[in-house]
């Protein structure tokens, strides 16, 4: 079964969930409206349906952090998780 990425990130404002797909203009997305706290694994796996994906069976998220400004590092970091997803049985995907 085909498996693709899936990334949740915030640069301090709500926090975004997405699935990538590579030569879509407009990705599946989930976005919940508060700051904090960091939405939580079972969130994010509910969030995840709703856009008809599941995590790949036997992975974790893993966290990235950058800037807003790469090459300048006292710029606002992005926090950016990330996880391998595959669609769902029936997914609208």
């Amino acid at each position: 079964m085909k498996t693709l990425t899936a990334q949740m990130s915030s640069d301090g404002s709500a926090w975004r969930l997405y699935v990538v797909l590579y030569g879509v203009p407009d990705w599946p997305t989930f976005r919940w409206e508060r700051t904090a706290p960091v939405p939580t694994v079972a969130e994010r796996r509910r969030a995840l349906a709703a856009l008809g994906y599941e995590v790949a069976p036997g992975v974790v998220w893993t966290w990235t952090e950058d800037s807003q400004v790469p090459e300048d590092d006292s710029t606002a970091v992005v926090l950016i998780a990330a996880v391998t997803v595959r669609e769902r049985d029936g997914g609208a995907a």
